[in-house]
């Protein structure tokens, strides 16, 4: 997703996800950059190594419940309950996502709850989760500390939560938008209540990044709605690429560790 979203509320996603559903060349173009197979449907920019450094972060069993929190149309959830056994939540605030979403599971065949919610109001029950992952999101949210709050309330204690997104690299610099110069989800998920928090830059994520943008960047996206928001957010993510870090951001829930 941009940088630089030009709306936050459900509607507008509900537009962005139906747009995708219907413009395959989106999918191939994210696809190919990032390493994923044709039947993972990402919602944003996490590739296939990052996918493997995710699961590993999180470190959850078969017993365990994992929440992909603003889940998009599922893929990533789905193939992370996949590699570690977990029963599923998805949680988004979008009514197209969460219909692709189902949509994706019965295709293969997988077993997995998706439900309305918000980043502060997911609506699920304290203690219900053993892992939680935020793919490329938590920019999003409206009320930061209220979903750093929220990732904290919903896990159990000794939990994982594990995070994806860019920062800036000066807070204070303003050609970088607003709503990533206000994300630091080290700091967040520290005022939280998180032990052991671990903000890591990934390199090499950025350069699948910077193919891809480069590729929507340079493409004549005819009258296809989809494939002019890839060129437009190409555009405008290009502009400013070298002023944002790559980041996966770790965390654990206060408490013993969950059985596995």
């Amino acid at each position: 997703m941009s940088e630089t979203a030009p709306s936050l509320d459900a509607d507008y996603f509900d537009g962005w996800y139906a747009n995708m559903a219907s413009s395959p060349e989106v999918d191939e173009i994210h696809q190919r950059h990032l390493g994923l197979p044709p039947h993972l449907l990402s919602t944003s920019l996490l590739g296939w190594n990052g996918i493997a450094e995710v699961v590993t972060a999180l470190r959850l069993g078969a017993a365990g419940t994992l929440v992909d929190l603003a889940c998009g149309r599922g893929g990533y959830g789905l193939e992370i309950a996949a590699r570690t056994g977990a029963r599923l939540i998805g949680v988004d605030f979008s009514a197209e996502a969460l219909h692709q979403a189902r949509e994706l599971a019965r295709q293969l065949g997988r077993t997995a709850e998706f439900r309305v919610g918000d980043l502060a109001r997911t609506g699920l029950d304290a203690g219900s989760a053993d892992g939680v992952i935020c793919v490329d999101a938590i920019q999003f949210a409206e009320q930061p500390q209220a979903a750093y709050q929220e990732l904290r309330r919903i896990l159990v204690p000794g939990g994982r939560a594990v995070l994806t997104g860019w920062e800036a690299v000066d807070g204070n610099d303003g050609r970088v938008s607003s709503r990533l110069r206000n994300v630091s989800i080290g700091n967040g998920l520290a005022a939280a209540g998180f032990d052991d928090v671990e903000v890591r830059e990934q390199p090499a994520w950025r350069d699948s990044e910077r193919a891809m943008w480069e590729e929507a960047a340079g493409l004549d996206p005819g009258g296809d709605p989809a494939l002019q928001s890839l060129h437009h957010e190409g555009v405008r993510v290009l502009a400013n690429f070298d002023l944002i870090r790559r980041v996966m951001a770790t965390a654990t829930a206060p408490g013993p560790e969950p059985a596995v």
